[in-house]
Order: structure tokens, then sequence, then C-alpha cells
């Protein structure tokens, strides 16, 4: 069953995994603030990779599209948790060019400035 909030956030993280899942990293980025950060789930790090303002983030994300062309995201839900504070809950599912399969749920934690993300942090449990 797939719980989504009822807010302008709900379209705005329906558009962002719109986005992820047709592979455009310009429309991912475009959701973002010119400042946003955007923590990954993994990284060498102890927040993960780290990617600040919309032209990074479109560059990470153009980069995770060719490494694992079949990345899909298929969201459980979002909801609202505090003004201007969202988590997204969803499964990951991708195979990189060395026939590597993922497959992993996680969660994205978002702060929302003025309707655009300001800040993304990704966790994710992966099988071994």
């Amino acid at each position: 069953m797939k719980d989504v909030i009822s807010s302008p956030t709900q379209s705005a993280l329906n558009s962002l995994f719109d986005a992820f899942n047709a592979h455009d990293p310009e429309s991912v980025s475009a959701h973002f603030t010119a400042d946003a950060v955007f923590d990954r789930h993994a990284g060498t790090a102890p927040h993960g990779d780290r990617h600040t303002g919309p032209e990074a983030i479109a560059r990470a994300m153009g980069d995770t599209f060719s490494a694992m062309p079949d990345a899909h995201w298929a969201v459980l839900g979002h909801w609202d948790c505090a003004p201007g504070l969202s988590v997204s809950h969803w499964v990951f599912t991708g195979t990189a060019s060395t026939g590597q399969h993922t497959l992993c749920e996680g969660l994205d934690l978002y702060t929302f400035e003025g309707g655009l993300i300001s800040r993304k942090n990704a966790f994710r449990k992966q099988t071994n």
C-alpha cells in the first residue's frame, strides 16, 4: 500500500521520483535550491558523498544513471514530519555494468525551503 502526504510536498516528491525514474539529471536538480546539500547513502565521509548545488547534484545523478541504466526507485510513501521536513520511503533496484544487482530499501530525509529541497540525506539497507 502506498501512503502519501497531502500537501504541496507530495507533488514535489512525486515529481522528484518521476525525474529519478526517467533518468533525467537536469529534472532531478531542478527540485533543489541553489545551495542545496545532497548527502548520498555511502561515501568516504560519515555523511556519505556530499554534493552541493544543482549542478553537482545533476552530475552525481547522471553518473548513477550511467552506472546503472535500469536504476529504479519504487516509492512506498512520503510523509511530512514537521513544517519543511519530509521523509520518503522507497525500494531501489539496479544492475551495474558488471552485472552486480542491487536491491535495497531506504529513506530520504528532506528539508524544504520555498517549495524546493535545500537538503536531502539518504539512508539505505542493502542485502549482502
